[in-house]
C-alpha cells in the first residue's frame, strides 16, 4: 500500500472551519482498515474521489477482495468528509448485503451538515448499524500512524498537529450529536 505524505494528511484531514490562504482544495479521502476477527494481519488502503466517490470505490474494493463470508471482519474507515446522501445509501445497502462486515465510519469534517438531505444520510447510516462519529485524538493518531509515510520528516510538529485536530473536532462532534 502506498502511504500518504505527511503534508497530504495535514491538508486533507484539516478540520478547521476555514482554510487560511493560500487556499487549497480539501478533497475526499478514505483510509480503511479491514481486520479479520481471527487475528490475522489487517489490510489497509486509501482511496480518493476519481470517477466515483471514495465510498463507492471502497465498496468495489471490498467486493473485489473475495472475503470469506463465514469469517467476520471489522472495517474502520477514516474519511476527510462525511458521506453524501447517495454514498450513505450505498454503504447501508452494502452492509445489509454483507452481514459478515462490521463497519465503523469516522469523519474529520461533516459534509453539508446544515442541509436536511445530508443529515438524513447520516441518520440513515446510524440507524442501519453503521456508526458515524467525528474523528478525535485516538482516530487521528491511528490514521497518522498507519496511513502516513514517516520516511520524510514533516514540516510541522505531528503531536501539535494531532492535538489541534482533536481540539477542532469538539465543535464538529457537537454538531453531529445535534443531528442525531
Amino acid at each position: 500500500m502506498a502511504l500518504l505524505t505527511a503534508e497530504t494528511f495535514s491538508l486533507q484531514f484539516n478540520n478547521k472551519r476555514r482554510v487560511n490562504k493560500p487556499h487549497y482544495p480539501r478533497k475526499a479521502l478514505l483510509c480503511y482498515q479491514l481486520t479479520p476477527q481471527n487475528g490475522s494481519t489487517p489490510t489497509r488502503g486509501h482511496l480518493k474521489n476519481k470517477k466515483n466517490h471514495a465510498e463507492i470505490r471502497f465498496i468495489n474494493k471490498i467486493k473485489s477482495m473475495g472475503l470469506d463470508e463465514t469469517q467476520c471482519y471489522q472495517v474502520t474507515c477514516y474519511l476527510t468528509w462525511s458521506p453524501c446522501p447517495s454514498c450513505a445509501r450505498e454503504l447501508v445497502d452494502f452492509i445489509k448485503a454483507h452481514r459478515h462486515l462490521n463497519l465503523r465510519i469516522f469523519a474529520s469534517r461533516l459534509y453539508y451538515h446544515w442541509r436536511p438531505h445530508y443529515q438524513e444520510g447520516l441518520l440513515l447510516l446510524c440507524g442501519s448499524q453503521v456508526p458515524v462519529e467525528v474523528m478525535g485524538l485516538p482516530e487521528f493518531t491511528d490514521c497518522w500512524e498507519n496511513f502516513v509515510d514517516h520516511e520524510e520528516p514533516p514540516s510541522f510538529n505531528p503531536s501539535e498537529k494531532l492535538e489541534e485536530l482533536d481540539k477542532n473536532s469538539r465543535a464538529i462532534k457537537r454538531r453531529l450529536e445535534r443531528i442525531k
